[in-house]
């Protein structure tokens, strides 16, 4: 089995206390003892396994993996000659918590498996085999969520890891004191959305937050302003912390215009000083709908390998949000803001390893914007090529470098099938732009001259006039890296903070919607 860190214990460690509190059936505080196999294992019979399946049709999809566990032991994994062991309880109090970790599902055979732990005393079969299959029902739902397959159709096509939970569930009983750790072992994010999506929900159940209406004739608000409108607003920004009190005010104070410079911060923007019908429309999203965005991008976390957090180095790149983040140690090191494809030329979802810079590049137009586009243009202006610097070569066009190359002056290249890249842009007026999605695909970078000099600093003790020159010199030339960086770009509407603060961002490539059925549908 590749090596996996320590996924189940870091859920079922925070159960620790609760149940070492708990009484046994003589009266007494157990501790966590989960009992030896060895000593006290009891003896099954595996002829039952098909019956019981046949009777649970709903846990089916199981069979395979309990046969599996019961082939490597001949006896019962959840149960030892004095009854239920304790790892047992903990699995019981997960399942039986399962919407904290944002899925809305209707665990199958519940009250079964309630009356399981309510009256089981000694080792039964049915028991054992409902136990197995919830087990393996809830490491795929938490850990695992929806089929790679279905993914892909989202969209998402960030390598997954396949963790064999059989064989972890195995290790873990052969080596029960691992249970007193808690490594928390799904990519970072999640946690953070977790804590949370506990806030929204206790937003909600206190009765979420009313809309804002501008009124009448108001096209926007500003400090000094007043109105019912005004007093609607800061009621709605003290509901998510951004303003700490309310104080009723109709009056647009200071105190208001700083919680929304720190809203807008959050979300990556700068306050411009006016509150938009745009902006009120955003606040406006009813706190349900907040609640399902961050379920949905929970289940975008289990499809990241946590081994992300671990890299020494990592650049990533949020479609939604429109920014690059370049992490050191699992910290930000350096962020920049971003432009993606547009909607008919979406960038893809994926991962790759940049090993290459290029400075002063040719850009080798891609055939479909040579055909849709250039060669209309040629049609109507012969001197189309020449006014934009560009040339045909072995039969295709390209752009040769210099100032106003639609590349810029440095491309970043981590080899893909989708031919997609980070490059520099003459075009920097479109990052002033809240909304960014206007590329043909890649991804174009503001600070694409800061973060050429970092690499090739670190990688290989270039100065910035080294690098001012390889990007102004005219003729193209390859930065070969000695070490490769990991590049993920990736699709994120919701973002959260250590404190579980979180930013949201417009489903730019409307993905949500679509993910959201699929998962709460999914059962």
């Amino acid at each position: 089995m590749k090596k996996v860190s320590l996924i189940i214990i870091m859920v079922f460690g925070c159960l620790i206390a609760t149940v070492s509190c708990k009484k046994d059936k003589k009266g007494m505080a157990s501790g966590i003892q989960v009992h030896s196999h060895v000593d006290e294992s009891v003896a099954l019979d595996t002829t039952k396994i098909a019956p019981f399946f046949a009777s649970h049709p709903d846990l089916k999809e199981f069979e395979k993996d309990v046969r599996q566990l019961y082939k490597k032991h001949n006896h019962y994994v959840w149960f030892d000659k004095r009854g239920l062991i304790e790892l047992a309880d903990v699995l019981h109090n997960k399942i039986g918590q399962i919407d904290d970790e944002g899925l809305k599902l209707k665990v199958p055979y519940k009250e079964e498996l309630n009356t399981v732990f309510d009256t089981a005393d000694k080792p039964n079969m049915d028991a054992e085999l409902l136990i197995s299959s919830m087990y393996l029902y809830y490491t795929k739902k938490v850990f695992e969520g929806l089929d790679t397959k279905v993914s892909q159709e989202t969209g998402w096509f960030l390598p997954r890891e396949k963790v064999d939970y059989v064989a972890y569930l195995d290790t873990l009983m052969k080596d029960p004191k691992l249970i007193k750790e808690n490594t928390k072992d799904l990519f970072s994010q999640y946690y953070k959305l977790r804590k949370g999506l506990q806030k929204y929900r206790e937003i909600e159940k206190n009765g979420g937050w009313d809309t804002i209406a501008l009124g009448e004739g108001i096209k926007a608000l500003k400090e000094g302003d007043s109105g019912t409108a005004v007093k609607q607003l800061r009621t709605r920004l003290v509901k998510e912390g951004y303003v700490k009190s309310d104080s009723e005010k109709e009056v647009f104070d200071a105190d208001l215009t700083n919680g929304l410079k720190l809203y807008e911060e959050k979300h990556n923007r700068t306050y411009n000083g006016k509150v938009t019908p745009s902006l009120i429309k955003e606040l406006n999203i009813s706190v349900g709908d907040r609640i399902r965005t961050i379920t949905v991008n929970m289940e975008r976390c289990r499809w990241i390998s946590p081994e992300m957090d671990k890299a020494p180095e990592v650049i990533a790149v949020n479609i939604p949000s429109y920014r690059l983040v370049y992490f050191k140690e699992g910290k930000p090191f350096f962020t920049s803001r971003v432009v993606v494809g547009k909607d008919l030329n979406k960038t893809v979802v994926f991962s790759g390893m940049m090993s290459y810079l290029n400075f002063a590049p040719y850009w080798n137009v891609p055939t479909s914007i040579l055909n849709k586009e250039i060669k209309p243009a040629i049609a109507k202006n012969p001197n189309y090529l020449a006014q934009h610097n560009m040339e045909w070569y072995k039969g295709r066009v390209r752009q040769k470098p210099g100032g106003n190359n639609s590349l810029g002056k440095v491309k970043f290249m981590f080899p893909n099938t989708n031919n997609i890249y980070l490059h520099d842009t003459p075009a920097k007026s479109l990052f002033n732009r809240d909304e960014r999605a206007f590329s043909h695909g890649c991804v174009r970078v503001e600070k694409a001259r800061d973060l050429a000099i970092m690499i090739t600093k670190k990688d290989g003790n270039w100065s910035e006039s080294k690098v001012d020159k390889a990007m102004n010199a005219g003729k193209e030339s390859t930065y070969v890296l000695k070490k490769k960086i990991p590049v993920y770009i990736a699709y994120f509407t919701a973002w959260a903070d250590d404190d579980g603060n979180i930013a949201f961002f417009d489903d730019v490539y409307n993905r949500d919607g679509r993910l959201a059925n699929l998962l709460y549908a999914a059962n």
